[in-house]
């Protein structure tokens, strides 16, 4: 008896806490910046614990030491199966005497993390 009441706290106990709390922020695991044309491209690897459409990264961007936001990359779908994983974006547009930026990455449950990537930028 006292072993079903100890699981039916346990279940109730899951399911009060707040989504968030199982929520995680993805991990910029790496990224690289080339001059492309008129603009920048950057490759940013992120690793998440994607578990389908309920939770996972949505996006990274790249902003400048003040936080302004100079490119974003919005990622439409899950990555479960393809962790760690690399996406790119092209044509970002870094005002001139700017030699780093930083990456920041969201989730579709936390929003955007607080961790930053620096990025230095060779001219």
């Amino acid at each position: 008896m006292k072993h079903n009441f100890m699981r039916i706290v346990a279940t109730i106990a899951t399911f009060t806490l707040p989504a968030s709390a199982f929520a995680d922020d993805a991990e910029i695991q790496s990224a690289k910046a080339s001059p492309s044309g008129s603009g920048w491209t950057f490759s940013v690897t992120l690793l998440h614990g994607d578990t389908g459409w309920d939770d996972y990264a949505d996006g990274w961007r790249v902003v400048d030491g003040d936080g302004v936001v100079l490119g974003e990359r919005t990622l439409f779908h899950p990555h479960v199966n393809e962790q760690p994983f690399t996406r790119s974006l092209s044509g970002v547009e870094i005002p001139d005497g700017l030699d780093q930026v930083f990456i920041e990455a969201r989730t579709n449950t936390d929003g955007w993390g607080e961790a930053r990537l620096a990025v230095e930028l060779a001219r």
